[in-house]
């Protein structure tokens, strides 16, 4: 993991004070459904979702990534929406700011990005949903980011658990003073999130 990323995550760790209990009640549970995994000797894949599948379940992916590689884990992270439109340039300049390196891959409507955050180290980023061929079909759990995408998708095939853990969208930000402040507060707030879940795990 490169060291910028690092020392965030090791600030942001010192930091779990600033997450509600009702907040961490949620996110134990989350956490002791991947511990049980774990401890059965289950693949762990988180698919995280929104309804454009274009910021929020994009910082869930990549950070609970990072999180999980910070406390010594190895999960796989995706992420889905209800709808497919494009990974948003706010949402990745918020992880570029926090030192990650992302290299787009193609120059459709849709592109892959790359979200790296060290040596053989990255997520494959792109818009798409649910039901995409490049998703868990089975033993997955399903994280959701807003409540717009929890109340459009009353079912989702093959999850072991849904939950949600809604956050503000920073899409009401976009092109004003704020934008860039808002979308990095969001970042670190799913990141914070993200590691407390696995600063939990115990195996």
């Amino acid at each position: 993991m490169n060291q910028l990323i690092k020392k965030r995550c090791k600030v942001l760790s010192e930091n779990f004070k600033e997450i509600t209990l009702e907040r961490k009640a949620l996110l134990g549970k989350l956490a002791s459904h991947i511990e049980e995994k774990l401890n059965s000797g289950k693949e762990i894949n988180l698919v995280y979702v929104c309804t454009h599948n274009s910021r929020r379940s994009h910082l869930g992916q990549v950070w609970s990534k990072v999180a999980a590689d910070f406390y010594g884990f190895n999960i796989n992270t995706f992420s889905a929406g209800t709808e497919a439109t494009a990974f948003n340039q706010n949402a990745i300049n918020a992880l570029v700011s926090a030192g990650f390196k992302v290299k787009k891959l193609d120059e459709t409507s849709n592109p892959k990005y790359e979200v790296i955050f060290g040596e053989q180290k990255s997520n494959l980023c792109f818009s798409k949903t649910i039901d995409d061929e490049s998703l868990p079909k089975e033993n997955f759990l399903a994280v959701m980011t807003c409540g717009d995408a929890d109340e459009n998708c009353p079912f989702i095939p093959g999850c072991d658990l849904r939950i949600g853990t809604t956050y503000i969208d920073p899409k009401s930000y976009d092109n004003s003073n704020l934008q860039d402040e808002k979308y990095t507060q969001r970042s670190n707030q799913i990141a914070m999130e993200c590691l407390y879940v696995f600063s939990l795990i115990k195996q």
